[in-house]
């Protein structure tokens, strides 16, 4: 039984569709997106039949709402493996224009919630039977880990206080749980705003080793390594980002 917040599209359904093929039951969390919820877990039904999917409807920033889900979950489920931190809020925000509400919301959904939804199911993942036992992932970002860029001080900020939740929750939760992280670079760029623009996706495409942007399935993989495979591992963020770290 794996669960993974924010699924509905990229990172996230690619991680249910790869865990799903392992044969992982799933509950995946969205946010507003209830259509591509329902899509990812029709797909998932089709290409894994014997898979169960649940959808629960979650807003990360009501923290009194991840309180509830959490407390929830871990009085009703028989059992829970995989724990994936994948929803995230991601923007740039200049720091003239930054404000307490930006900045706590960055904050609330991309460190916060992860620890509280972390609290409510680590007893659960303790349980599990997996030979590699109980293991959360987080989706980190490389960028920051000593890459920072500008006009993202919120953002990185929120994620670097997600990477150390990593590694101390890795020496908390031994030896029942492991705790790792993936930290992609580009394995899909943004939609809409200034990173959708293909001149500026180039650009930053040329400081890549590899010379071209990952996938969602790149990022999957990884995480489904590091939930089911990577028995002797905990404490880590593996890197995702074609070598952009190096370059």
């Amino acid at each position: 039984m794996a669960l993974i917040t924010g699924a509905a599209k990229r990172i996230g359904r690619a991680c249910a569709l790869t865990l799903a093929r392992t044969g992982c039951d799933l509950i995946l969390t969205y946010k507003s997106s209830a259509d591509e919820a329902l899509t990812t877990a029709e797909d998932i039904r089709a290409a894994s039949p014997g898979a169960a999917v649940q959808l629960i409807e979650l807003d990360l920033a009501d923290l009194d709402a991840i309180d509830r889900l959490g407390a929830s979950l871990a009085g009703s489920l028989p059992r829970l493996d995989i724990l994936i931190h994948n929803a995230s809020i991601y923007g740039p925000r200049p720091l003239a224009e930054l404000d307490a509400n930006h900045i706590l919301d960055m904050y609330r959904i991309n460190a916060a919630a992860p620890l509280l939804l972390t609290r409510h199911l680590a007893p659960l993942l303790a349980k599990s039977p997996l030979p590699g036992r109980g293991a959360i992932v987080a989706m980190c970002d490389m960028h920051a880990m000593g890459r920072p860029r500008k006009h993202m001080c919120a953002y990185t900020m929120s994620k670097a206080a997600l990477v150390e939740m990593v590694r101390s929750l890795a020496r908390e939760l031994a030896p029942s749980i492991r705790v790792n992280g993936i930290a992609p670079g580009v394995v899909a760029f943004p939609d809409s705003g200034k990173e959708a623009d293909p001149q500026m996706q180039q650009a930053y495409l040329s400081r890549v080793p590899l010379g071209r942007s990952g996938t969602p399935e790149d990022a999957a993989e990884a995480v489904r390594w590091l939930a089911i495979d990577a028995h002797y591992t905990t404490g880590e963020i593996v890197r995702v980002d074609g070598g952009r770290w190096l370059a």
